[in-house]
């Protein structure tokens, strides 16, 4: 009786760990599943990305990604083109959550002035996850020789309730960004997000006025 209960503990806990990893897949993850190719997309007025990759293992993906960043209306625009890496350096599979501790960089070209240097772009990501709550922290140096564009950026967001893999969920995530010499405010962004199977749409406005448009999906 006993031992059945057990082993019925740890399905359920397996299945659940399961569960949680393909949701994590359309969560703000850096990459997705072994063999799935990701792309991404996060558009705004003075900062816009966009990246794909390719995950070769459960832990190592390969991608690029195109950057365009300015400081402002009427300031000049910086385009980054670069390769990219990302590694899962750990997780933590919970009962009923999860927590992933990432690393992504990337190299490659930044045009601006009419100049195009070599920009090193290494970061982190700490991330904590239910089906009902998510925590994420990152941080990414973007350097070139006389650039310093380094981010810090923090989210949290609830779901309005818990649905099955093949519905939409609704989630409010607020973000908490900053970017070095792009502009010294911190930008505080309530965002909408939906997510369904491999996907996710994300929109808001910023304390800025500047809209947030969000993309992602897994195939």
């Amino acid at each position: 009786m006993h031992s059945q209960l057990h082993r019925r503990r740890r399905q359920g806990a397996l299945l659940f760990g399961l569960l949680l990893s393909v949701l994590h897949a359309a969560q703000a993850a850096p990459m997705g599943f072994e063999g799935s190719t990701m792309v991404m997309t996060d558009l705004g007025p003075d900062w816009s990305e966009v990246q794909s990759n390719v995950a070769l293992t459960p832990r190592d993906a390969l991608g690029v990604e195109l950057t365009r960043m300015r400081a402002g209306e009427g300031s000049a625009r910086r385009t980054l083109a670069e390769l990219t890496y990302t590694r899962l350096l750990k997780r933590w599979n919970m009962p009923h959550a999860q927590a992933n501790l990432w690393f992504f960089g990337g190299a490659g070209g930044v045009r601006t002035d009419g100049h195009t240097r070599l920009m090193l772009t290494p970061g982190v990501q700490a991330d904590y996850e239910t089906r009902r709550l998510y925590l994420s922290m990152t941080g990414r140096l973007y350097r070139a020789r006389g650039i310093n564009h380094d981010y810090g950026m923090a989210r949290a967001g609830f779901s309005f309730y818990e649905t099955a893999y093949d519905q939409t969920q609704p989630w409010l995530v607020v973000e908490v960004r900053r970017m070095r010499g792009l502009s010294e405010r911190t930008e505080l962004t309530p965002l909408l997000r939906l997510i369904n199977k491999n996907y996710f749409v994300e929109a808001g406005v910023s304390n800025m006025r500047q809209a947030r448009l969000n993309l992602m999906t897994i195939f």
